[in-house]
């Protein structure tokens, strides 16, 4: 198809399914000729409104396991939608292998066109290449897995009923952040795998269970309860509890550990998406951006088309500042996006700034250290290794001290060296996981009497527990492990500064 072509089809307001053909072909093209993009083969679905409240609800996937949380959420985005409280993203993408893209049916040629190349491409590449997806995910099966899910809670629900499957399913959902594994990386998920796993693990109990045990000399009970006494149980204090109630929980049975595998086996698919929000939004608007100027440069665009994207594009990246009635924040499209762009700068265009702040930088294929900060770094890390001083005065960031004893709020780093890496600091620290999670391990167990789980918080920050919220998640973690819990919260000197029990 030659360029006359292309440029009738995208300045017509009406698409077709050969114009979203057309669009995948042009920007996949561009993405690896100019990009050296790497992506998955891509799966574009065209929605309705009503079907993208639905991908909201399951969070992208297109299949998930029966729970009342999925359909309440439908609920609520679908009364928001409705009564204008809310709007609807113009597209929504999942990593998997396919790539999974959900366009919205209502958007205008100009915006499946850059839907495609932000979603198709931009994320696409990321959810590929990014160290965190490629390690801790499983893109190609996460889908055939999802299946397995529902099949297996749809026979619970069949076996056991569902207010008792629904009951564990929200304990485990209450947990789902305690159910990473952040250090240790996860195998690979396949549904043929875990059937296989399931049918071995009952013949193992099968073939374990030895009803003699009971008839032990009494001599030798006592040498192995005082054996247990001295062990400490844990050995090493365990981050993932959803693990170790699986792995260890005294009197559970087969089908809720299953349960409790399946949610922390979701937990670890969305694991990477929490941590690189700011990267990934920012990656595939940087990418959308150049690979829609490029059509526009090779004369595949008219100018019409290019004038509704720059503003479709700077309502992407608009930030309100900070007295402004509609800021809630950093938007993490506009900081992603100005930190890309400013690598690029400082690459081909260094200032006496730069070399001082970026000399490992100055000088360098941009296109090359675009890919690296993309494939390498998780949102903290890359803020704190490549936000600049020009993309804080840009976006005038400046840092506020909001102290409980105080009256009034301090300003404790401007534009000068010193706050320059104060707010970096800030913002980096502000993105970091642990953050947002408190920092809970598994302690202890006391295998000897009450089979008792002891619990530590670290505190950091001087932040403690919300009180209902920790009793809740006690709880919770009660319900699953079906002994006593309790929780200390325990600052830097060992001291216990809050306690829970259930």
């Amino acid at each position: 198809m030659d360029k006359e072509k292309y440029r009738a089809m995208f300045s017509n307001s009406n698409w077709d399914f050969a114009t979203l053909q057309a669009a995948d072909e042009i920007t996949d093209w561009v993405g690896k000729e100019y990009f050296k993009l790497d992506t998955y083969p891509n799966q574009i679905e065209i929605v309705t409104s009503e079907q993208m409240l639905d991908a909201y609800a399951l969070v992208g996937l297109p299949t998930t396991y029966p729970h009342w949380k999925f359909g309440k959420d439908f609920v609520m985005n679908q009364n928001s939608y409705q009564k204008g409280r809310m709007g609807l993203s113009y597209e929504m993408v999942i990593n998997s292998n396919p790539c999974v893209s959900y366009n919205m049916e209502n958007n205008t040629t100009c915006m499946m066109v850059l839907v495609i190349a932000h979603a198709c491409q931009g994320h696409n590449a990321f959810f590929k290449n990014n160290y965190l997806f490629k390690e801790w995910t499983s893109a190609e099966s996460i889908l055939d897995y999802m299946v397995f899910a529902r099949d297996f809670v749809v026979r619970c629900e069949d076996e056991f009923g569902w207010e008792e499957v629904e009951g564990v399913l929200d304990a485990c959902h209450a947990l789902m952040d305690f159910g990473v594994d952040k250090y240790k990386k996860p195998s690979k998920l396949s549904s043929a795998k875990e059937e296989a796993r399931l049918r071995r693990l009952a013949k193992v109990k099968a073939e374990n269970y030895n009803d003699l045990l009971r008839t032990l000399p009494e001599g030798l009970k006592k040498q192995i309860e005082v054996t247990q006494k001295k062990a400490k149980f844990p050995k090493e204090p365990e981050e993932n509890i959803l693990y170790f109630i699986e792995k260890n929980a005294p009197k559970l049975p087969v089908w809720k550990r299953e349960l409790i595998r399946i949610v922390r086996k979701v937990a670890q698919y969305y694991y990477p998406q929490g941590m690189t929000k700011v990267m990934n939004e920012g990656f595939a608007t940087f990418m959308h951006y150049h690979i829609i100027n490029k059509l526009f440069d090779e004369g595949y665009l008219d100018d019409g088309f290019m004038l509704e994207f720059l503003k479709s594009h700077s309502g992407v990246i608009y930030q309100p500042q900070y007295n402004s009635p509609h800021f809630s924040g950093l938007n993490p499209y506009t900081l992603g996006f100005n930190i890309f762009m400013d690598i690029k700068r400082i690459c081909q265009e260094p200032t006496d700034e730069d070399r001082n702040w970026f000399p490992n930088l100055i000088g360098k294929d941009w296109l090359e250290e675009v890919h690296v900060a993309m494939e390498n770094f998780r949102d903290d890390s890359f803020i704190a290794q490549y936000l600049s001083p020009k993309v804080m005065r840009d976006m005038r960031l400046f840092s506020v001290l909001d102290d409980e004893d105080e009256e009034h709020y301090e300003i404790t780093s401007i534009h000068n060296e010193r706050g320059y890496r104060k707010i970096r600091e800030a913002l980096s620290k502000q993105h970091d996981r642990s953050s947002r999670v408190p920092n809970i391990q598994v302690e202890n167990v006391d295998t000897h009497k009450t089979s008792k789980l002891t619990l530590i918080h670290k505190i950091q920050n001087d932040r403690l527990l919300e009180e209902d919220e920790a009793e809740e998640t006690i709880r919770h973690l009660r319900y699953l492990w079906e002994f006593p819990v309790e929780l200390h919260s325990r600052n830097r000197a060992g001291i216990d500064e809050d306690f829970y029990e259930c």
